[in-house]
């Protein structure tokens, strides 16, 4: 579910650095909301989209 249906931006994965330099394992989810946008065709819908798109005006809100 952490994926935006227009970009397709997802989860990214890397390793935090500690102070004492411990690596472990950490991800970086996008920040995603469920908007009721307007389709291709004119009917609204519900879409996950994440913050950038909506910033961006890259779907109508409907």
């Amino acid at each position: 579910m952490a994926k935006c249906e227009i970009c397709g931006k997802g989860v990214t994965f890397g390793i935090k650095l500690s102070h004492s330099h411990i690596r472990t394992n950490r991800t970086w989810k996008p920040n995603i909301r469920r908007v009721k946008v307007i389709d291709e065709n004119g009917t609204p819908c519900h879409k996950y989209v994440c913050t950038r798109c909506l910033r961006s005006d890259k779907v109508v809100r409907g």
